[in-house]
């Protein structure tokens, strides 16, 4: 996913500000988890809005605070085409640090930025193909992406296969603001997924995805201090999902592990489940997640002085004596983050739904699996508040 925001947060991994941002071309070449049916357009139109609310903070300093309002329509056309679109802008405020997570140099920060997606699917008896763009424009930033997918069910409806291709342009032009001079820098990806989804049982569906993606261009971070990174950044991502209904319950558990890995030398694992339990017109949906990884390979760690605290200039001596790449970028380093979920919703009537998310987030480097992290890094704290309505005609 190709982030703006996320880019300029310092919570690496964050999937709260995932939460806020437009879904882009993730969402076009990633299939989603569901039931493996013979592909047919949507029979109504569906329009939902939303407004999302995030904040991060660490002690005593509040960091980065997000308003996004978004909306969503998928409309089906001749009974063999559908259109999906999503707009979303984010209104950003707040400071980043430009060496770890310390608050001094920290750079104070006021951001817009408007991003809109447009995808069409093709239905036949067997197959639906699609084509999307996406568009994300904001002073510094422009990113444009487009994406194409196909899905191909057996005979019997029980195996789908998904094969998706995503190419993205981005271009940085910092001329005014931040510590390093980015003018009309360029960066570009190409992704491949491929992937299975497997009915087992009547109650069990899993999933696989496997994504390879390459990257060239500019990867700095043009807002951080000492920031030299490769300009190749290839990437291979593993995905498998599994949905199990409770038929005594009459809940679903969704659970699913991926694994991150890139020539940056990052390495991630990401385990995630939620319940879904319908009472009534009510649905909750409580949810958890562990996300744990290493640092890259040219991350450097702070100096510390005789008693153990942070030595500002201490750091910055060994940084710039840095040869090669380096970066002290909070993103790159090695943690681990816990989020906790709710999310409920409400059926108003049969054709329309409200619904209210709670995210609570928590990143640590004494999370990490092992409990060794990079030192020296502040835990960071974060939430999201997320409300929406979905209306069905």
């Amino acid at each position: 996913m190709n982030t703006n925001t996320a880019r300029k947060s310092p919570s690496c991994g964050s999937v709260l500000m995932a939460s806020l941002v437009l879904p882009g071309m993730t969402a076009l070449v990633m299939a989603t988890p569901g039931t493996a049916v013979a592909e047919s357009a949507p029979e109504n139109t569906t329009l939902a809005l939303k407004y999302g609310n995030y904040a991060e903070w660490q002690s005593g300093l509040d960091r980065i605070s997000v308003n996004a309002p978004q909306f969503y329509l998928l409309a089906p056309i001749a009974g063999e085409w559908s259109i999906e679109a999503s707009g979303v802008v984010d209104s950003v405020s707040g400071a980043t640090p430009r060496l770890h997570t310390q608050r001094s140099g920290a750079s104070r920060m006021t951001e817009e930025r408007k991003a809109g997606d447009v995808k069409v699917t093709r239905y036949l008896s067997r197959s639906a193909y699609s084509v999307g763009i996406a568009y994300s424009d904001e002073h510094d930033y422009t990113s444009q992406a487009l994406g194409l997918q196909g899905r191909w069910s057996t005979e019997d409806n029980n195996r789908t296969y998904t094969l998706g291709l995503g190419f993205s342009s981005d271009r940085i032009d910092n001329q005014s603001n931040g510590v390093n001079t980015a003018i009309n820098r360029h960066k570009r990806t190409a992704d491949v997924m491929a992937g299975v989804t497997q009915v087992l049982t009547p109650n069990d569906i899993v999933q696989f995805n496997l994504t390879r993606g390459n990257g060239s261009g500019y990867f700095n971070d043009p807002y951080k201090s000492f920031d030299e990174r490769p300009d190749h950044r290839n990437s291979w991502i593993s995905l498998a999902r599994w949905n199990h209904h409770l038929a005594a319950a009459d809940a679903t558990v969704r659970s699913s592990y991926r694994y991150y890995s890139d020539t940056f030398g990052v390495r991630s694992h990401t385990v995630d489940m939620e319940v879904v339990k319908r009472v009534g017109r009510w649905t909750f949906t409580p949810g958890l997640r562990y996300y744990t990884q290493s640092a890259a390979s040219f991350y450097f760690d702070p100096v510390f002085d005789g008693s153990g605290r942070y030595d500002e200039v201490a750091t910055l001596t060994r940084a710039s004596s840095l040869t090669g790449f380096r970066s002290g970028d909070q993103r790159l380093a090695a943690f681990g983050a816990v989020t906790a979920s709710m999310k409920l919703g409400y059926a108003l009537t049969p054709r329309t739904t409200v619904d209210l998310k709670l995210d609570a987030y928590r990143q640590a480097t004494s999370l990490r699996l092992g409990g060794q992290g990079s030192p020296g890094l502040t835990p960071l704290n974060a939430r999201l508040i997320q409300v929406g309505i979905a209306h069905k005609f």
